[in-house]
């Protein structure tokens, strides 16, 4: 191959991945969840789904996509609250244990109880742990273990995937 070739190539590639909102790692297609050997406590249509969640939240939530890096105001949320479920409104993660990991995605040490669920993912030429909400099967991210103490854990998490309601908030 020329240099030339493999340089426009490149640049071709790269113009394609920063005008993509968000990097689908798997083509699962619609709801990717359902054909999960998992059940859950809150089932809907795939068009219920969609009249409820924004484009990307469905991307994200049913399909397994992941947002850009460094896209998510989560990233700079500070106040003391609970981080839900956007799919299903349940409380997943407490703000005491959010920390700043340098990935570009809001990051946890641990879930609330009784939150998540997790399966194994062999997508990217590589096996990571998916982390998914337990009620409605929602894909939050992934889990490596890398994390700070006391867990060791980074849950690495879209935030289209969670919404914020800060603590005394209703």
């Amino acid at each position: 191959m020329k240099r030339r070739t493999f340089l426009y190539a490149g640049a071709g590639a790269a113009a394609l991945l920063a005008g993509a909102s968000l990097l689908r790692v798997r083509s699962m297609g619609p709801d990717a969840m359902a054909k999960t050997d998992e059940t859950f406590e809150i089932t809907k249509t795939e068009a219920e789904w969609k009249a409820q969640l924004s484009p990307e939240q469905y991307a994200v939530l049913r399909e397994e996509a992941t947002e850009r890096a460094g896209t998510s105001p989560l990233n700079h949320e500070k106040r003391k609250g609970v981080f839900h479920c956007a799919g299903c409104d349940l409380a997943a993660y407490s703000s005491e244990a959010k920390y700043d990991s340098g990935t570009g995605w809001p990051s946890f040490w641990e879930s609330l109880p009784n939150a998540i669920g997790t399966k194994s993912d062999n997508t990217l030429f590589m096996t990571r742990t998916e982390v998914h909400c337990r009620r409605c099967g929602g894909h939050f991210g992934h889990i490596f273990d890398d994390g700070p103490p006391p867990t060791g854990k980074r849950h690495c998490l879209n935030g289209l995937a969670l919404t914020f309601r800060p603590a005394g908030a209703a």
